[in-house]
């Protein structure tokens, strides 16, 4: 199994920064962990595959007041299940 993890740059209309933290938080695997006043924000996405943090990047650049995101950070761990 492997775990994926991969940091954003995304850029919000400032009267929308509120609305579009709020729809990525709702993602499942999805953090704001930082945000500025001027509508930057800093996200964190983890999973269990790339597709599946590819897929939550497309649908964090389609929401409403998002005017840039930009793919900063990814990293991809190999779990190693122990029996």
């Amino acid at each position: 199994m492997s775990y994926h993890v991969s940091s954003l740059a995304v850029h919000a209309a400032a009267d929308q920064l509120e609305a579009v933290k709020a729809a990525i938080e709702a993602m499942p695997g999805t953090e704001v962990p930082g945000t500025s006043e001027v509508g930057k924000l800093v996200v964190v996405i983890e999973g269990d595959s790339r597709d599946s943090l590819a897929e939550r990047f497309d649908k964090i650049k389609l929401l409403p007041g998002v005017l840039a995101a930009t793919l900063v950070f990814h990293q991809m761990d190999e779990q190693v299940e122990l029996d």
